[in-house]
């Protein structure tokens, strides 16, 4: 049986994580109140920052800067896109 979730993003119950998606407070949170679907979104769009902003993951102010983005992403905020970058149509 698959477990669901009520998406903090969608809004909606959908189903959820296996398991956190890391230790502590924060993968708690984020599965109990994040579906598998913005979860792999949310990784998608990390991914893409990570690379067309050439962020150093060893930089403290990069993880942080991705922390706010995640937030921002999972409560349907304003969050940022890669410099340049056009979404696929359709």
């Amino acid at each position: 049986m698959t477990r669901k979730v009520n998406c903090r993003k969608y809004r909606s119950e959908l189903p959820g994580l296996d398991r956190p998606p890391f230790p502590g407070p924060q993968g708690e949170i984020i599965f109990n109140e994040i579906s598998k679907q913005a979860w792999e979104e949310w990784m998608s769009h990390q991914t893409t920052l990570i690379n067309e902003k050439r962020l150093n993951m060893m930089d403290k102010d990069a993880r942080q800067y991705l922390v706010e983005q995640r937030e921002r992403f999972f409560d349907g905020q304003d969050f940022d896109q890669a410099d340049g970058y056009v979404p696929k149509s359709g």
